[in-house]
């Protein structure tokens, strides 16, 4: 059946509760809006629509929505509303988060049943809600907000634990293996993360969706979609535009940018949901220091710590003797504007996938120090592409100051940097030919299960 170019397609999404997964699900509605007559409508908690409905430019507020899930609290009282999110939530209480969000999935039944939407498109650990959408004849698509390789890499796990892993290049270091086995390790309800993971798969419509490029990736999406017998539509890197107004923030880092010579900052910046220890700030400003490059670095604290001050967790005199030569910008900085500056020519990363990303479309090599989760895995695939260099730890996991500055130094200041920044920018310039390909299969995906909805009926 062909569906009308004008009929309005009706998509509701459902992320997890992270603004790491949120963000990539609001992205790729713009970009689905921008392609055919979709209406979407974002689902999340209050606490979450609070903090990304007013980051909705106006152009969209027509053509995308957002709807309020709310989740049981009177039987969690350790999880009020403000909790109803990863950002801010204390880890030992990440376990009811996800609890309080299978105990959400009547509600959820409710808002299919109201909406009716053409299609669900939803992340990686609710296997409920494409089986309630099942239930009303609504088609339903998994959406991976996490890189290619990391996905291969843990359903491979799944699949064949006794199997090495067929890339090399992709891999764990002793230290790192252990919290990546606690991912998968029992969650809620009995069902672990690996358990979710490859329920959601299964119950995805013939595709799956993966924020990423094969300009990039190919290889791990191509195993990947043998592993999980789908196949698998890369989306792009779903990278969010630099910000148009120039607030005051804004206007006084580009002045000092705009004093510095090409490629000679580094911009550094963990996140908006890791928070540095007193130990790895202070081992990451001797190296800051010691490499003697210019730097921009955004330090934040978690909201229990609102009233702490940089000066109380830098080494005493760090900023008096960085002087004119590095900014500290505490909280938030407007970074995809920072990374499409001339005077960028690294950025100090904990590579979270849209980080790394974003790097990558802004054609700034990174210097990866990978935290948890799966930046491991995203730091070796930056290597792998020679988009940046890793800051190398003890065998304990340990951050060394002398590390820091002298993956700093290769990156900017010595030879090597220049092989570097020609295959980031290399990178750059295909991944971004790929963008427009990438999202019309996307769009022609899609619309095939909207076509066979319509003719069911």
């Amino acid at each position: 059946m062909v569906y009308s170019e004008h009929k309005s397609i009706t998509v509701l999404m459902l992320p997890w509760l992270a603004h790491g997964h949120i963000s990539p699900f609001q992205e790729l509605a713009k970009k689905l809006t921008s392609k055919r007559n979709f209406h979407i409508f974002i689902c999340s908690t209050p606490v979450n629509l609070t903090s990304i409905k007013p980051k909705l430019s106006p152009k969209y507020t027509h053509c995308i929505e957002f709807v309020e899930l709310h989740l049981p609290h009177e039987e969690l009282p350790e999880l009020p509303p403000h909790y109803h999110t990863t950002n801010g939530l204390p880890p030992h209480l990440m376990s009811s988060l996800k609890r309080a969000f299978d105990m959400s999935s009547n509600n959820f039944s409710n808002i299919l049943a109201t909406l009716k939407p053409d299609l669900l498109i939803y992340d990686f650990i609710p296997p409920w809600a494409p089986s309630l959408a099942s239930l009303q004849n609504i088609p339903s698509v998994r959406f991976i907000t996490t890189s290619a390789a990391l996905t291969s890499l843990r359903v491979h796990h799944l699949k064949n634990p006794s199997v090495k892993f067929p890339f090399p290049s992709i891999y764990l270091r002793d230290y790192e293996a252990k919290n990546f086995n606690n991912l998968l390790k029992p969650s809620s309800n009995g069902i672990n993360d690996g358990d979710r993971i490859q329920q959601c798969s299964a119950r995805s419509c013939n595709i799956i969706l993966v924020k990423t490029s094969r300009e990039i990736e190919a290889k791990y999406v191509d195993y990947l979609s043998g592993l999980l017998g789908k196949k698998i539509v890369p989306v792009g890197p779903l990278v969010q535009e630099p910000m148009d107004q120039k607030v005051d923030e804004e206007t006084w880092i580009m002045k000092w940018l705009n004093k510095r010579e090409r490629s000679s900052v580094v911009y550094v910046c963990f996140g908006s949901e890791y928070f540095l220890s007193r130990e790895q700030i202070e081992e990451l400003a001797h190296g800051l220091e010691l490499s003697k490059v210019s730097f921009i670095w955004v330090i934040r604290f978690p909201k229990e710590e609102k009233g702490k001050r940089v000066e109380e967790v830098l080494p005493e005199g760090f900023l008096e003797r960085v002087g004119e030569k590095g900014i500290i910008v505490e909280g938030w900085a407007p970074q995809a504007n920072i990374l499409k500056h001339s005077s960028v020519g690294g950025f100090v990363s904990h590579c979270g996938w849209s980080s790394v990303l974003e790097s990558i479309k802004s054609g700034v090599p990174i210097i990866a120090i990978p935290m948890h989760l799966d930046q491991p895995i995203n730091a070796r695939l930056v290597e792998e592409l020679g988009a940046g260099l890793e800051v190398k730890r003890t065998g304990e996991g340990i951050l060394q100051r002398e590390e820091v500055a002298k993956v700093i130094r290769k990156v900017v200041v010595e030879k090597i940097r220049e092989g570097v920044r020609k295959k980031a920018l290399e990178l750059r310039d295909n991944m971004k030919k790929r963008e427009d390909e990438e999202i019309d299969g996307v769009v022609e995906e899609l619309m095939q299960f909207v076509g066979e909805k319509e003719s069911t009926l």
